[in-house]
This record gives C-alpha cells, sequence and structure tokens, in this order.
C-alpha cells in the first residue's frame, strides 16, 4: 500500500512541476502500487503519473485500472501512447476493454493496432459475447509430439517470455490439432532425450471456443486447472488458451449478478457507486412494483375472509407470524437450491429427490414451528386469559397452520428455481422476496381454510 507521505510528495512534484524527479521515483514502485495510486488521485493527476511512466510499467498498470480509468485514459492520451499500449495488452485484457467502449470508438482503436494484434483481437469480438472465445488468449507454448524434451526446454527458453502461463505445455499435431496438454514439471523431470509422445496419456480437458462462460467455470472448477485449452468445435484445432484469472472475474461477475437478482431487483452491471440514479431507479422499480402487485393479492385474500375474521378477531394476530414463517422457510430453500444448482451438486433429471428433501425438512421445521407457535398461546393464556374459552381451538389452528404453510413455504422455494432453470430462465429471479411474496398470499388462505376447519361451530 502507498504511504500517504510518498502521496504527498508525488503531489507536491506534480505541483512544482518537477516531471524529472517523479519519472525517477515513479520507476521504483511496483504495478499494483502505482494501480492504487493512479485510482487515488483526482483525473489530471491521473494522466501526469501515467504519461510519465515507461512503456512496459504503463502496460502492466493499465491492464489492472479500473474500466472507467481506463476509457479515460483511451481519450485523453496522445494517440501513438495508446496504439503503444493496446499492441502491448495482452488479447484477453484488450477484449475486455474493447467491449466496454462505443462501437465507433473500438472501431478507431482496432485500426490503430499492428496487424498481428488487429487480426487476433478482431478474431475475439467475432465470437458470442459470453462465449469462451471472448476470454481466450492465443499466448501459450505448442510443442510437437516427436521433440525431445531437451529441444521442448530450448523452445521454451526462446519463447516462453510471450506465453501467458508456462504451467501446461501443449503437442498438436501438423495441423494444429489438439492432442495432448502435459505439465512443465514432466519435463522438468524427464530425461533430455525423452520423447514427448513417451510422456503423453491422452487424457487432457478442453473447452470450445463457442462453450459458454458458465460451462467454462464448472469445468475448471471439477479439474483443478490454471488453464484450459480453447479448440474449434469442429476440427479441434488449437485456438488459444483460458487462464484461471480471467475465469475467476467471470465468477465474481456471476456471483455478483446472483447476490443483486436474490434482493429483488435487476443485476446492475455496473459498480452501484457509478451507475447512474435513474437507471438504478429503474433497475430496482420493475420488481418493486411486481412485489407490490403480489401483496395487493394479500390484502384480497384478507377481504375474501373478512367475515370470518369479524368473527374470530383473534385469529388476526397472529396473521403476521403466519406469513413471516411461510416466507422465511421459502426464501430459505430458494436460495440453498439455487447455491447447490450452480455448484452443480444436482442435475435437473434429480427433482424428485429435492421434493423429497423438502418434503421430509419442510414437515419436520412445520411440526417445530407449530409447536412453539402452540406453547407461545397456551403459556399467554395461562398467565392472562387473553384468548377466550376456546383458546386450545385456536392454539391448534395455528399450530396446524403453520405446519402446512412452512411445508408448502419449502416446497414452493425449492422447485421454483428449477421449473424457471427448465424454461431456460434464470434461477436467481426467484428471489427471496419473490418467495415470500408468493408464499403470504398462499399462506393466508392455508390459515384461514384451517381456520374454517378448525373452528367450525364455535368461533365461526
Amino acid at each position: 500500500m502507498t504511504a500517504p507521505e510518498t502521496v504527498d510528495h508525488i503531489t507536491t512534484l506534480i505541483q512544482e512541476g518537477e516531471f524529472f524527479k517523479l519519472k525517477k521515483l515513479l520507476r521504483g514502485f511496483q504495478a499494483s502500487e502505482l494501480v492504487e495510486l493512479i485510482e487515488n488521485e483526482d483525473e489530471r493527476e491521473q494522466l501526469i503519473i501515467f504519461r510519465l511512466l515507461p512503456l512496459e510499467l504503463a502496460t502492466a498498470v493499465f491492464e489492472y485500472l479500473d474500466l472507467e480509468v481506463q476509457r479515460h485514459f483511451l481519450e485523453n492520451l496522445a494517440q501513438d501512447k495508446v496504439t503503444d499500449i493496446l499492441n502491448e495488452m495482452s488479447p484477453d485484457d484488450r477484449t475486455a476493454l474493447l467491449e466496454f467502449l462505443p462501437a465507433n470508438f473500438v472501431a478507431e482503436l482496432v485500426q490503430n493496432l499492428s496487424e498481428p494484434e488487429r487480426r487476433v483481437t478482431l478474431q475475439l469480438l467475432g465470437y458470442p459475447e459470453y462465449s469462451v472465445g471472448r476470454l481466450m488468449t492465443p499466448d501459450y507454448i505448442a510443442i510437437r509430439e516427436n521433440w525431445t524434451v531437451q529441444q521442448v526446454l530450448d523452445f521454451v527458453r526462446q519463447h516462453g517470455g510471450q506465453s501467458e502461463t508456462l504451467n501446461m505445455l501443449y503437442v498438436t499435431d501438423a495441423r494444429g490439432k489438439l492432442i495432448d496438454d502435459i505439465r512443465i514439471r514432466e519435463f522438468l523431470l524427464a530425461a533430455p532425450t525423452t520423447r514427448v509422445r513417451d510422456i503423453m496419456d491422452h487424457r487432457f480437458v478442453q473447452l470450445t471456443a463457442g462453450q459458454d462462460q458458465e460451462e467454462a467455470i464448472d469445468i475448471f472448477r471439477r479439474n483443478d486447472r490454471v488453464a484450459l485449452p480453447v479448440v474449434s468445435p469442429d476440427q479441434g484445432i488449437l485456438l488459444g488458451i483460458v487462464t484461471l484469472d480471467d475465469i475467476l472475474s467471470i465468477r465474481e461477475e456471476e456471483d455478483t449478478e446472483d447476490i443483486q437478482k436474490f434482493g429483488g431487483s435487476e443485476a446492475l452491471d455496473e459498480p452501484y457507486l457509478t451507475i447512474p440514479l435513474l437507471q438504478l431507479v429503474q433497475k430496482r422499480a420493475g420488481w418493486l412494483v411486481v412485489l407490490f402487485l403480489g401483496e395487493l393479492l394479500t390484502a384480497s385474500a384478507m377481504q375474501f375472509f373478512e367475515g370470518e375474521l369479524q368473527k374470530a378477531i383473534v385469529l388476526v394476530q397472529f396473521i403476521p407470524l403466519i406469513i413471516s414463517s411461510g416466507g422465511n422457510s421459502g426464501s430459505q430453500a430458494t436460495s440453498l437450491i439455487i447455491r447447490a444448482m450452480a455448484l452443480g451438486e444436482f442435475t435437473l433429471g434429480e427433482w424428485w429427490r429435492v421434493l423429497r428433501r423438502e418434503l421430509a425438512g419442510g414437515l419436520m421445521l412445520g411440526v417445530i414451528l407449530g409447536i412453539v407457535g402452540f406453547s407461545r398461546i397456551a403459556i399467554w393464556q395461562s398467565i392472562t386469559p387473553i384468548y377466550g374459552p376456546h383458546w386450545l381451538l385456536v392454539a391448534l389452528t395455528v399450530g396446524v397452520a403453520l405446519v402446512g404453510i412452512v411445508l408448502w413455504g419449502s416446497i414452493a422455494g425449492s422447485m421454483l428455481p428449477l421449473i424457471l432453470r427448465r424454461l431456460g430462465l434464470d434461477p436467481a429471479t426467484s428471489s427471496a422476496p419473490f418467495v415470500a411474496t408468493l408464499v403470504d398470499v398462499t399462506g393466508l388462505i392455508i390459515y384461514f381454510t384451517v381456520a374454517l376447519i378448525m373452528l367450525r361451530g364455535t368461533l365461526l
């Protein structure tokens, strides 16, 4: 972390125009320190500091800056500086940046790239937005099966500096088809005269360029790899690799979207403090209106049972208890099921196993809450007889209703994400507030139905 006194010293040098001293000082910083320093300065000082960095260091810093800061630099730096930085950036980071910029700006920047980099960038941008092709980089080490270990190591020394990672080396045939991947440690431990084919086991894992990024996340998780090769879907030609750091970034974005949807709003797609206020309101208002209209059904349900409420006003006291219990059990089930689906703990074909567990679990949870509700009424009645001569029936009504409502909440909360996934929709949209609203309405119906049965001939 950059010390405050160092930051003050840099600010002083900028104010005094001591740019030669500042340039010499900045070369002693690590890239991570410069990223922190730049993002904490105002826009004018950001540009001054960045302009004074040597190209290699400037490129390393630029790749880790926030996208908004990157865009600000591209709009204000000299054209030759921008071109040099874009040419030096790794292809996957450059693609992520270009996706963030307006189309006309992208077209202008792409034209300024060198011919090889322009070809790579256009290739990456040609893949679907959420495909593995958008993440891959062509910077990898490809070797032949007839090479010796010594030839491989010499090749790595000569070309390894341009590779994204050296953990894995990829064996291809004369046409560029992937036939195996081998860890670098295998070459370090083998005799120099050993042939690559003698080390190969043909047990490699691969991705295809058009594959969905979420599938790639699961494949990385299951195979514990730091990089995976990306091949063409038809011929298996090695196109590039995807590294773990890119996958972790996608995983973070996916988790952020799911959490935001869990709260009952659309995914923001931007940091909370940078998204325009009107856009933030728009993303939150839609679900709030839907949930509000859903809660109106609760009022309709109460109106339908208005006669029963007038006869047995004591039932009103327990409506908040009934509503909250059903909504809480449904929200619990939804959260557990969506997370289990994200981790691949079961498939849609195993829905019956989920239903069976929630039937048993919901019933047990309902009995627990039913006993608590019954006991609460019994204890209060023994202290202060406020529930009248039929308090036992009231307590039984509340207890039985809680069993049914908690059971129904567990079933609804667990099955709704599975139904949405079957329909091709995002299960996260069955957020906790949505499930709670659904169970609120149906919970009241269950409550008053039980009351009509239990209290008929006495209070009703």
